[in-house]
């Protein structure tokens, strides 16, 4: 991806980029993640990076996302010290009741719910049946993947997801800004008003 595509991100107040570039050595990896954290500097955004604790910490990014057969989360905690963001990808029901706890992330990302572009065609997807599971074993909020769009965000908040992550929803050719904004908006209203609003 280009920093554009972050800069992008960045402006419309994306909560959390994932830098995933699988294909990077490490020295190249901190490169990138340091640009995007200057690009997040002094707004809402986050940054993490998969799966490499080191990177992350070398590089100044707010945490690290493990993969579902990564080390455990409480590792990843003791390296980062506080208030350094885990988060972990997972599958099943089991899962999530596994690591759904602080101790081990402060967020979880389950999937793949829907079919997805990124995935081959015949890969299993969990449904919002799954995707209900997980929240339910899990006392960190879940966030939806795979096949996400706008219009299915009532349905997958509805199941009890907190947010939802994806690629192709934040990169594709509509408004990032536009994204965001309809997503948040249909979240805000499965949750119901603060009590701010009552």
């Amino acid at each position: 991806m280009t920093l554009d595509v972050f800069r992008a991100a960045v402006a419309a107040g994306v909560d959390l980029i994932q830098i995933r570039e699988r294909d990077l050595d490490g020295a190249a990896l901190a490169a990138l993640t340091r640009e995007v954290v200057a690009l997040a500097r002094g707004s809402r955004t986050l940054v993490g990076v998969n799966d490499r604790a080191d990177v992350a910490l070398a590089a100044g990014a707010d945490g690290v996302h493990l993969r579902a057969d990564s080390f455990a989360g409480a590792r990843a905690r003791a390296l980062g010290g506080r208030g350094f963001l885990v988060g972990r990808s997972i599958h099943t029901g089991s899962e999530a009741a596994a690591h759904g706890s602080l101790a081990e992330a402060d967020y979880l990302v389950f999937g793949t719910v829907f079919e997805s572009a990124s995935k081959a065609l015949g890969h299993p997807v969990a449904g919002l049946g799954g995707l209900a599971e997980a929240c339910a074993r899990s006392s960190v909020p879940v966030l939806a993947i795979g096949g996400m769009t706008v219009g299915r965000a009532a349905e997958v908040a509805a199941a009890g997801a907190s947010g939802v992550a994806g690629i192709s929803l934040f990169t594709g050719p509509a408004d990032v800004g536009r994204t965001v904004q309809a997503l948040r908006a249909a979240f805000a209203a499965r949750r119901g008003p603060s009590a701010g609003d009552r």
